[in-house]
């Protein structure tokens, strides 16, 4: 097991050098115009350098003075020492403005994924138990529907049905403008939390929809095997035919979902985020894409790739958790 777990880290760190390179020749390739028209939006901001010192800084910064194998080793060396430079756009260090949001988006992803697990994973197993009957038919198609929704049709219809039409809930933002609580106090967090429901239902509408499906389909893969007539055979309750011989088996695959469900969260919040303008990572990402601040865009790729490697470990090491073969193999 240990050198399954470090053969497929290395693999990890390999293919993250590859990534990191592709990234950096996107930036490298860009015209060197766009670099000069940086700096000199950098230079017109009040007490800045002059053009001529932030064109220099930005090509230096980057490695645009070498040759592009020598100044991706350049930007990689400091990329990982966790200097990503300064951003164009918030003019603070990188790291610095990825500290201050990565939290809003953390506690948002981590309560939709453990909604989504609660509310997933049974309703699926209880459709394949239920195969063909009114509860089946009607799992599905709620599942259909949380499928088929876009996530920026679901966060409108939502606000218009919660924030306009019944007024119970904000519309948007992460607390109340006209709040006098301190930021560390139970009222600030109630009031976040309270700005917290409709994003959270947003992402949970359209994330369990594909968890349920999948569920159910090898839920009724597992129940039609024969250990599992076996078992009934046998005169075992099924109850623990389904919970113990059944559902085990069943996770096998969903490990593949949920370990790949750590990055689809960060990376699907992006629009969340910004229809309701909740300053976690993806909102802060997509101003600084629409803005040209490249050092942030760089950083925000480099930590998807690392956050979608990391989660092909996890489901490797889950997948050897429940099934004791792949430790074999």
């Amino acid at each position: 097991m240990t050198k399954f777990i470090i053969k497929r880290v290395l693999i990890s760190a390999v293919l993250l050098f590859v990534i990191m390179f592709c990234i950096y020749l996107i930036m490298r390739f860009m015209p060197n115009s766009y670099i000069e028209t940086v700096a000199r939006q950098l230079s017109q901001k009040p007490g800045s350098r002059p053009y001529t010192e932030w064109l220099a800084l930005l090509n230096v910064q980057y490695g645009m003075d070498k040759d592009v194998f020598s100044g991706f080793i350049f930007w990689f060396k400091d990329a990982m020492t966790g200097n990503f430079g300064d951003s164009w756009y918030f003019t603070v260090p990188v790291i610095d403005k990825f500290k201050e949001v990565i939290w809003n988006s953390f506690f948002l992803s981590a309560i939709t994924m453990i909604l989504e697990l609660v509310i997933a994973i049974p309703l699926g197993v209880l459709a394949a138990r239920k195969q063909y009957s009114v509860t089946d038919y009607t799992i599905t198609v709620v599942a259909l529907i949380g499928i088929s929704l876009p996530s920026f049709f679901t966060a409108s219809l939502l606000q218009y049905a919660f924030a306009l039409k019944l007024d119970w809930l904000p519309l948007s933002g992460m607390v109340d403008p006209r709040t006098t609580a301190a930021p560390d106090s139970f009222a600030y967090l109630l009031d976040v939390g309270y700005h917290y429901i409709l994003p959270i239902l947003t992402l949970v509408i359209i994330s369990i929809g594909g968890l349920m499906r999948y569920t159910r389909t090898n839920m009724l893969e597992v129940l039609n095997s024969d250990y599992i007539r076996t078992a009934r055979a046998k005169g075992l309750s099924e109850k623990r035919v389904i919970n113990y011989h059944a559902f085990r088996n069943t996770l096998i695959p969903i490990v593949t979902i949920v370990g790949g469900m750590l990055p689809g969260l960060f990376g699907g919040a992006m629009i969340t985020e910004t229809i309701f303008e909740l300053k976690g990572i993806g909102y802060t990402s997509f101003l600084a894409l629409i803005n040209g601040d490249i050092p942030f865009t760089m950083f925000y790729l480099t930590f998807m790739a690392i956050l979608t490697l990391l989660g092909t470990l996890i489901a490797d090491i889950l997948y050897a958790v429940v099934d004791p073969r792949v430790r074999v193999n």
